[in-house]
């Protein structure tokens, strides 16, 4: 049984459909831009950011590369479909192909993966400047306190929705809000690099993840009360737990020492 609290599904949906239209709005802007990559997290944000502004005020980019599976693709040009969004998709392989003949640098499968992350958003933002539209970033609660995402990759946005759900909010609020159960039954992927999954990389199910963040940040558990408390090893909590120390560097500001005033 899961420590964490159900939301109001209804009510959260209506906060952040309230919230992208502020933002929009604020913004003097006409709209946003949001990645479709075929995975739970974009096709959420789609739909919310469909029912906030009407689709004819979303765009979307479906940006496969060759370690994107197949599936990815075809289930993010058709949420796009369905949704009614205007899209584009561009495939990424040939920018990505001259970067690394211009650097001449031994190949690093992270190193290429974080480029793949950073070339999509700068694509994302070409068509954001020439629309006047806002980005909309795709990430959850779970993977923004853990830094599992690309710093100025799809960490760069001027929003993030559903950036206080849980992993497993995501899940049953794409459920209420009829997202394809076919997308919902995937199993997590960033398409990086051949045959990767979230979980596997991370090394620990969402389910856990979510209990141990919840625990940590909103409980103010240290790591040996969350061990008792989930009857999970210590190095497992200490995983997580290093996790959100080490990366918190990744949502902060560029930090400038202070100046010596005479």
């Amino acid at each position: 049984m899961s420590e964490i609290p159900d939301i109001d599904l209804e009510k959260t949906k209506n906060t952040i459909v309230d919230f992208i239209k502020a933002k929009v709005k604020q913004s003097h802007t006409d709209g946003i831009v949001v990645g479709l990559s075929g995975g739970i997290d974009s096709t959420l944000v789609a739909y919310l950011a469909c029912e906030a502004l009407g689709s004819d005020k979303v765009f979307a980019i479906v940006m496969p590369s060759t370690t994107t599976p197949t599936d990815d693709k075809l289930h993010g040009i058709s949420i796009a479909q369905q949704l009614g969004i205007d899209y584009k998709e561009i495939g990424i392989d040939s920018i990505l192909n001259e970067f690394l003949s211009m650097t001449q640098l031994e190949e690093n499968e992270l190193a290429i993966g974080n480029l793949k992350a950073r070339i999509r958003m700068s694509i994302i933002y070409y068509y954001a400047n020439a629309k006047n539209y806002l980005v909309s970033g795709t990430g959850n609660k779970s993977e923004i306190l853990i830094g599992y995402f690309t710093k100025y990759g799809d960490g760069a946005c001027d929003m993030e929705p559903i950036g206080d759900l849980y992993k497993g909010d995501v899940y049953r609020l794409s459920e209420y809000l009829g997202v394809p159960q076919e997308i919902i039954d995937k199993p997590p992927r960033a398409g990086l690099w051949n045959n990767q999954t979230d979980e596997e990389e991370i090394g620990m199910s969402y389910d856990l993840i979510d209990q141990i963040l919840y625990l940590y940040t909103e409980k103010d558990m240290n790591n040996g009360e969350i061990q008792e408390k989930l009857d999970i090893s210590l190095d497992d909590v200490d995983m997580i737990i290093n996790k959100i120390i080490r990366s918190e560097h990744k949502s902060k500001v560029p930090e400038s020492p202070q100046k010596t005033i005479l």
